[in-house]
């Protein structure tokens, strides 16, 4: 009975551990996934830092994609980390479950010792068949036939529960140093990615050192970029509010259309696909500038910086309000969908005119790359005239 109980116990830690160990963190599985997008976006993020590294001076272009990439590092370190920390739990975990196994066999082999040990008292000077045959009656002669019967089986079980147990604890020490050798390898990695995190930083400080040095230059730069935005706005605010009277005379099924059109693009909110594919160096409201801390932008769009020749987008179904060209920005397709708008500027090429219907993910154009060699999407959206956050509205990234 002592036995069993001892077993129960095993049994009981081993469902407890395994229930444990997956509830209230993430599992293997998920941080693998995790790091494999880390990866993916270090990828990404690597091959727009070399469209923008090597020009003839240092630009906030290559700082922004910099960054970027040193926070793809930082992830991917994170992932690392958090694995190796899932896989302590689980050595852990493991010896745990090694040391009941270890102790549920000493008993076993106790149990069956002192089993065999009784047989031998018991049996002492008598063999088998004088046991049987010095029975007073037949039945007492099947009884005792019977009983030699049971206590063999018992015997045989009791080995082969020895024999479970032993295998139980061979798969538990394989497994631990198969976890063992995980550990060590993402250790070596995590070493690496430290290593190469180190240098980006040394190579971020010294583009930080570059750019302030430059500080009139890159704010006279950033003057005429921002006057140049005020122009888009006004004429995308003039644009607006000329489709908006528009709308407002034109007829009711145009309207129940329009209505409708909205209507989708609101329940997508969170769910729009991303124009061009990148990352965010400008976001929404006011923000500060990446070198020079005493100089904010409020900002209706966000920026998205992204590879050369990349495809901007229709990220929903709607209609071509404008296709316009504004000086140091480029060209700026703007996209109807019923009182919502969508914006895109800073594109080289346009595939699209005014008046067309596009649907979701449709081309509008390529994207422009700059002297600097940067290529950037501003990307608005808009409530009728008024700037709403594009990132609230795309899928998370």
């Amino acid at each position: 009975m002592s036995g069993n109980r001892r077993r129960h116990g095993v049994f009981l830690l081993l469902f407890l551990l395994i229930f444990t160990c997956g509830y209230g963190q993430k599992t293997k599985e998920q941080l693998q996934r995790e790091k494999q997008e880390n990866l993916r976006k270090i990828q990404e993020t690597e091959r727009i830092l070399q469209e923008t590294t090597g020009q003839k001076q240092n630009t906030i272009g290559e700082l922004n994609a910099l960054n970027q990439r040193i926070q793809a590092q930082e992830d991917l370190i994170s992932s690392i980390r958090n694995e190796v920390l899932l896989l302590n739990e689980e050595i852990e975990e493991n010896n745990l479950i090694i040391d009941a196994l270890e102790q549920d066999v000493n008993n076993l082999k106790q149990e069956y010792g002192a089993m065999i040990y009784a047989t031998y008292k018991a049996n002492k000077g008598f063999n088998k068949l004088t046991f049987l045959f010095s029975a007073k009656s037949f039945n007492q002669f099947l009884m005792r036939l019977r009983y030699m019967e049971q206590y063999a089986e018992v015997r045989e079980q009791q080995a082969r529960q020895i024999k479970r147990v032993q295998e139980t604890l061979s798969d538990q020490v394989t497994l631990i140093e198969s976890k063992m050798s995980d550990k060590n390898i993402l250790l070596a990695d995590q070493i690496q990615r430290n290593k190469e995190l180190a240098s980006l930083k040394q190579n971020q400080s010294k583009i930080v050192s570059s750019l302030q040095r430059r500080e009139k230059e890159i704010k006279k730069d950033l003057e005429e970029t921002r006057k140049a935005v005020a122009k888009l706005d006004r004429m995308i605010n003039d644009i607006i509010k000329a489709e908006i009277e528009k709308a407002r005379l034109a007829e009711k099924t145009t309207n129940e259309a329009a209505t409708r059109l909205a209507s989708d693009f609101a329940q997508n909110k969170s769910k729009l696909p991303w124009p061009v594919s990148g990352f965010v160096t400008q976001k929404f409201g006011k923000q500060a500038h990446p070198v020079f801390k005493n100089v904010t932008q409020d900002n209706h769009w966000i920026t998205i910086q992204t590879k050369k020749e990349e495809k901007v987008k229709s990220v929903f179904n709607g209609q071509i309000t404008t296709v316009a060209f504004v000086p140091l920005i480029g060209n700026t397709v703007i996209v109807s969908h019923g009182e919502y708008y969508s914006v895109y500027a800073g594109l080289r090429d346009v595939f699209v005119r005014s008046g067309q219907q596009v649907t979701t993910n449709q081309e509008l154009g390529n994207i422009l790359t700059n002297k600097d060699g940067v290529s950037e999407l501003k990307f608005e959206i808009r409530k009728n005239i008024a700037p709403l956050d594009p990132q609230q509205w795309l899928k998370r990234n």
